[in-house]
């Protein structure tokens, strides 16, 4: 798979993120409705890629500055957000290509550590993060009360 960094309203993330907020749909009855910025996910404060399987968008995923302590999150964290692989190519790999690729970036970019929410209707999600070496934070945003949501977080 070859990543390409990529704006986060770019053509191929749009149509990823789409699918994404459509597992959702599928798994929670509605889409993600944590606020999101497009800007956010541009240098040095943030960054988007796009994984290509054959020249065919199959994967996506960014991270987002935070400098301000609010809730779990504290100066330095990079939230990962909108980490997506292509139901036909699941179990390959190819979200452990992303991820890794998200935390290079972060840490290239001075970040400290790489925080996340999920829900408990992705185990999918749960098994990467974990065995990436990610563990339970307390919950933020605006999933912070949700009986559904997970938070997660590891030192770069």
């Amino acid at each position: 798979m070859e990543l390409c960094t990529l704006p986060y309203d770019h053509p191929d993330s749009v149509k990823l993120i789409s699918e994404l907020q459509q597992v959702y749909v599928a798994r929670y009855g509605e889409v993600d409705v944590t606020p999101v910025d497009p800007a956010q996910f541009s240098a040095p404060l943030g960054h988007f890629v796009v994984g290509y399987l054959d020249d065919t968008p199959v994967a996506c995923g960014g991270w987002r500055a935070h400098d301000v302590a609010e809730e779990a999150l504290r100066p330095g964290d990079a939230e990962i957000k909108r980490m997506y692989v292509v139901d036909s190519l699941r179990g390959r790999g190819l979200s452990r290509v992303v991820l890794a690729a998200l935390e290079d970036a972060a840490r290239a970019a001075g970040r400290t550590r790489m925080v996340l929410e999920t829900g408990t209707r992705q185990p999918e999600a749960i098994g990467l993060y974990e065995a990436a070496g990610y563990g339970r934070i307390d919950n933020f945003g605006v999933y912070r009360n949700h009986p559904d949501s997970l938070c997660y977080g590891k030192a770069l």
